[in-house]
This record gives structure tokens, sequence and C-alpha cells, in this order.
């Protein structure tokens, strides 16, 4: 028996027992003639107790222990002189009585504690070492309470879970497939999914009504904080339902989650906005309502003063920050130069400061009179000691955006986004296509199989990009956490679609004439949604990136520094495949 109990597990109450422990050393100190080990292991940490005065030849050999050996060690509880209240185990000690060395360990590259001294790209190549610490593990352990509490609740609700094939065909449109050949077809290849949609909606047409995965999915994208080319989603489909019954059963999934993981609970029914709103009001259609700042368009007020930056806009719009008006010079200065990086792409940054007496102060008061700043505070309704931050531009979209990464900034710079906070609503109502510049066509903005609103079908054959989707997503604290949409259940509807997309009708039957064949067969109206597992988790957990609430994540290039992946293949696994790889 390697363990009587784990080294979390030990209280006053055992106090005099004998017990076996086993784990990793952890830290190690010589007082005197006594040497203090912690034990720890994926339970909690215990301190162990060598007394050379009892054992001198135990008490040497504790001294020559390393950090990270693995050790097993028998002795006596007994309760400490001095508590440790940080530890559930802090009332308690182990006089150590047998040691044995179950496998010694190179010093670590990295302090294996929640504040290590290892960076990012040390930490992943040794990730197996990264996970043994306490902070990462929880993360793990968050992730496997969450997908029990899913399952649970989705249970409940009638579903059933079902397995979809990782080796399916390839679908071009959207993001890009990963791909895999295929030896015994040559010169053909599989792709992983980037989602289970197509099979999920033939489950629908197969009768099972209501089906959820806890799905692996793939896509060939550039990576971010938020994004891996490996992730999870919670996948789900029903049928006989309309938009309100989806988001009503999944808006529940997510209050249940909260309560049960969080302890929060969340009572009021989550805002719904149309996308064409959150675009005006936060140039996002992922919008972090924890604060204010909605958008102000501008141009009554601030056009045809003489300031050509205003008079040749197409668009100027303002933020409000409430109780900002103590920021500096230099302190605007950065902002400035925040807004005018090239990723975000703004020319230049005007603000206008609420003095203590109601005046106005702003960086262009040359070519606007006090009352012009007066109505530019009214239209805020700005009070002394607030600022306001002013964009422009030719292209009212694109300065929207840019208006939203500074909104963020400066909520970032206040305080205002609280990571114990949470905001959640969901955005509706999106337009069925956008136009793709390097295409040169329309593309569906969530996929083609995204069916449109009813009273819009009309508009597929005269003005197709006024058409909206009966799509939906979710967004909590401004980061998109799940979307879905009501999916086309008829086969003329979807060759329609696929006609819009500038799809040939061969071409529409070669990839996708297994689901329009489908329809054929007395398909349901059905709809669905997908949660994003790795984003809720982090959510959850606090953190800022969804790597270390993954096991094994890759890094931003899309590299597993510890298995060293991708990497080449052999000569003769390249000649079974039949391919020829172009240096």
């Amino acid at each position: 028996m390697y363990r009587s109990h784990t080294c979390g597990e030990l209280r006053i109450s055992n106090v005099n027992q004998e017990v076996t422990l086993s784990g990793w050393v952890q830290r190690s100190r010589k007082m005197g003639g006594m040497t203090f080990i912690d034990i720890r292991d994926r339970f909690g940490i215990t301190q162990l107790v060598f007394n050379e005065n009892l054992d001198a030849a135990l008490c040497e050999q504790a001294n020559h222990l390393g950090r990270e050996y693995v050790i097993q060690v028998t002795g006596i509880v007994n309760e400490r002189f001095s508590k440790n209240k940080n530890i559930p185990t802090g009332d308690i000690e182990i006089i150590v009585s047998a040691l044995h060395i179950l496998n010694t360990s190179l010093t670590p590259p990295f302090t294996i504690e929640d504040n290590t001294d290892g960076g990012d790209d040390i930490r992943m190549k040794y990730r197996y070492l990264d996970l043994r610490r306490n902070i990462v593990r929880k993360n793990l352990e968050l992730r496997h309470k969450m997908t029990i509490e899913v399952r649970k609740y989705l249970d409940s609700k009638g579903f059933i879970e079902v397995e979809t094939p990782i080796l399916v065909g390839s679908t071009p449109e959207g993001a890009r497939d990963f791909v895999v050949p295929s030896r015994m077809n040559p010169g053909q290849f599989y792709a992983l999914p980037q989602s289970p949609q197509t099979l999920k909606q033939l489950l629908m047409v197969s009768g099972f009504d209501r089906y959820f995965q806890i799905a692996k999915c793939f896509r060939d994208e550039d990576l971010r904080a938020d994004r891996q080319p490996e992730f999870t989603q919670i996948d789900c489909e029903m049928s006989f339902v309309e938009q309100d019954d989806v988001i009503n059963l999944f808006e529940g999934m997510t209050k249940y989650l909260f309560k049960t993981i969080r302890g929060v609970e969340l009572a009021e029914p989550f805002q719904r906005m149309p996308w064409s709103e959150a675009m005006k009001y936060y140039g996002s259609d992922k919008p972090d309502l924890r604060f204010d700042m909605k958008f102000v368009e501008l141009m009554d007020i601030l056009k045809g003063h003489g300031f050509s930056v205003f008079d040749s806009a197409t668009y100027i719009g303002g933020i409000c920050a409430e109780g900002a008006a103590h920021y500096t010079r230099k302190q605007i200065d950065a902002l400035t130069d925040f807004v005018k990086r090239p990723q975000i792409g703004a020319k230049g940054l005007v603000y206008a400061r609420v003095e203590a007496d109601g005046h106005v102060k702003s960086s262009v008061d040359k070519f606007y009179t006090q009352d012009v700043l007066q109505e530019l505070k009214a239209a805020f309704n700005a009070k002394p000691g607030d600022l306001i931050l002013i964009l422009s531009g030719e292209d009212t979209m694109k300065t929207r955006k840019q208006l939203c990464e500074l909104r963020l900034e400066v909520a970032n710079q206040l305080g205002l986004r609280d990571k114990d906070k949470f905001a959640l609503l969901w955005v509706v109502d999106f337009p069925m296509f956008e136009w793709s510049e390097e295409e040169g066509r329309l593309m569906a903005m969530h996929h083609p199989f995204t069916h449109p609103k009813d009273e819009d079908i009309p508009l597929l054959d005269t003005n197709p990009e006024a058409v909206r989707a009966d799509a939906y997503d979710m967004v909590c604290n401004g980061i998109e956490v799940g979307g879905g949409s009501i999916r086309i259940h008829d086969a003329k509807l979807q060759e329609k679609m696929f006609e819009i997309l500038g799809f040939t009708p061969e071409r529409a039957q070669e990839q996708f004439g297994f689901l329009m064949n489908a329809f054929k067969y007395g398909a349901p109206p059905h709809g669905g949604l997908a949660y994003g597992l790795d984003r809720w988790v982090s959510i959850f957990a606090g953190l800022d990136s969804i790597r270390d609430c993954i096991a094994f994540p890759k890094n931003n290039s899309g590299r597993d520094v510890m298995l060293d992946a991708p990497s080449c293949l052999e000569t003769k696994q390249l000649e079974e495949l039949k391919l020829i790889v172009k240096e």
C-alpha cells in the first residue's frame, strides 16, 4: 500500500494515528536538529517532521531529498505547535518513522509554485511539471466539474449524448480545415471537423430530437488568447424549436452553471440586443456591458465648424469616461498613441474635459465656441469631472471598431472590467451575409445552414445583403461564449442559399448533397447552439487566456513545444501516403 491517506486529507481528528503518505517533495527546511519537508499530491500539502534526536540516520536521509523527489513516508499524526491557517492540513504534521524514495528528480527548470518563476515558453515545454502547480490543476478540476454539470443539466432536459466522427469531409466554406491524407485512398483527404454542424443536423433528421456532445473541434486559424487550433465545445441541437425555445433553454443552463459552479444567482432574463444596435453603440458584436461608455454620434454637433478633420469625416463618435477628467496630458497622449497603432489605425484623438465649474475644455477649443462644447456635454449627459474622447473617420464601421478598442482600453485603465462581475446578453438579428473583399462575393456570416428570418426570405432574390439571420450569440463580459441559429430544413431553400454564396449546383451537390438529400426525407424544423467550453472555464476561473484551462495547449504559433509538433514525416511515410513535400 503506497498510502493510507492523501496529502490533503488529515485533520486534528487524526492525531496519534499511524499513516502512510506518498507524494512529491514541495520544499525542505532545516532548523537546528529538525528537518521539515512539505509533501504534496493533487489533494494538498502535509508537513513532515524528521528529528535527528529520534533517528539521526533518517534525518540525514531527509536532508538529501531534492525538490520533486517522489517519496513515501510512514509516521504518527501530531498536532502542530505553529499552525498554518492557510492550508486545510495546517493543524497537524507527521512525525516520520520511515522514508522510502520512490523516484529521484532533476532540479525542475522553474519553481512548482502558484507564483512560479517560469515564463510561458518554458512552462509549455515542461507542461507536465506546470500541471503540478496548484493554480493550474484547479483550472482543470473546474473544467471537469463544469462538464459534469453540463451533462447533468442536459440529461435532465431530455438530451442524448452522441459522438460524431473526427475524420470527416472537407468544407472549405469558412475557416481553414486541418486535413488528413488517406493511405487507402491515395490523393484523397479527410478533414478534422470545425464543428459537428451537418452531422448534428442529420441526427435531427434521424429523429433524435435533442442531441448534445462535448465535442473536439479543429480550425486552422491564426491564434489569439481566446483561440486554439483545437478546442472543445458544448454542442447541442433540438428539433421542433424556434429561436426563443433555444435561447430560453440555454439561458437556463447558463444560470444553472453560474449557480452551481460560482455560487452566483442570475435572476433577471438576459438582455437581447440586435446586432445593428451592438455595432452602433459599442462597435462590436460582443459588447462588454460591465460598464457604460455607450457611443454617441456627434456629426450634427461637431461638423461644419472649420475643423477639417471633422468636416471631412463620414462618422464622428465619442465616449464619456465618467470621473476621468483627472487624466493628464501625458495619459491622453498615451491614449492617442494607442489608437494610432497599426492594428487599430485611427489618425488621432480629440478630448473634452468637463471642469469643476461645468465649463468644457477641449483639445480643439479654437474651432468651437463654449456653446457648442456645452451641446457636446449635453449629448453625453456629462458631469463635472468627466472626460469625453472622440474619434472620426471616413469609414463608419472601421471608426466604430477603433472607438470600441479605445472604450475597452479606458475601461481597463479605470478598473471597470472586474472579473468577479458578470454581464451577459444575447446578440440577435445578425446579417445573413457579409461581403468578402478577398473572395469578391457574399459569404455566410455564420454558416450556410442558417435559416433567414421568415419575413426577410423575399429579399433573398432582390437584396440579399439586407436579409437577417435567425442567429444568436451569447456574450459574457465582452467574450462570445456561444452561438447558434435556427437551421434551414428545406432542400429548396438550402439550394437557394448555396446559389447566393456562389456555389454551382454541381459543387453544392458534391460537398453537401448528403444533407440536401436528407432534407427530402422529412426533416423537422430544428436549431441549436454551441458553447465554447474553454472560454466558459477561463471566465469562471478569472483567466485572461484559455491556455491554462487546457491540459496540453499549443503556443501562439500553433506549436506544441512539449511534443515538438507539428513535425516532418519520414520519407517512407510520405511515400505510403503518395505525398510530395515542396520546400
